[in-house]
């Protein structure tokens, strides 16, 4: 089957592209379906989306880019993983850089996307999952980076994020009920820092927030066993 180009995109004659299938995998891979370490067959992949290998690459270029998958030149590919030191790592690095481009985005922020946030925040009180919840949460915390305008910054929380969502799943899951409380609390102290412009406060609460994601992942080593 051989490829063509349109707009850049690779596509075969069946109609299926490189896009498409980095779509469908990336919705896959976020919602849990490939545990980290899980190996991708090129063939496999083809296969299940009825495609020819020359898309399916494509799409493991796109999801490496994105920080969700790792290769290795003439080996393969495997969902991306995390030992303990590089979460750690990593968490700290968002600590840092998320505050950051809160504040960039804050002031740009019109009154329906705060009014989206909030709802966000409720219907996370109310999920009745912890995929459901991972949904939500993702949704609101990407929400309040909506407003920044940056080249750099923005596609690198991006990037930690999908690196690190198997590990906020794992967070979420190991929560109490003061854990769950402290959580929610957060979030609405966030939300509400937003609307009320006090970047101050926003960005104490959200690296607080990481923060603490850091610490209860660091008491559980077998997470990343």
């Amino acid at each position: 089957m051989e490829p063509e180009q349109a707009g850049g995109v690779t596509r075969v004659r069946d109609g299926v592209t490189g896009t498409r299938v980095a779509n469908e995998l990336r919705s896959a891979i976020l919602h849990g379906a490939h545990p980290p370490g899980t190996r991708l067959r090129q063939e496999e992949l083809a296969a299940q989306f009825g495609a020819s290998r020359v898309p399916v690459r494509e799409a493991l270029r796109i999801l490496q880019a994105e920080g969700l998958i790792t290769t290795v030149a003439n080996t393969g590919a495997w969902i991306a993983r995390l030992s303990l030191d590089e979460c750690v790592e990593l968490y700290q690095v968002r600590e840092r850089i998320e505050p950051l481009l809160l504040r960039y985005s804050m002031p740009a922020l019109n009154a329906d996307q705060v009014d989206r946030l909030t709802q966000l925040v409720e219907e996370m009180a109310r999920a009745r999952d912890v995929e459901e919840f991972l949904e939500l949460d993702r949704a609101f915390h990407l929400g309040t980076y909506a407003g920044a305008d940056t080249s750099f910054l923005g596609p690198t929380v991006l990037r930690l994020w999908n690196t690190t969502q198997h590990y906020r799943r794992a967070f979420t899951r190991l929560l109490d009920l003061d854990g769950n409380r402290i959580l929610h609390d957060e979030h609405h102290m966030l939300v509400t820092a937003i609307r009320e412009q006090d970047g101050e406060e926003a960005e104490r609460v959200l690296l607080g927030h990481i923060r603490r994601t850091r610490l209860q992942l660091a008491r559980h080593p077998e997470v990343f066993a």
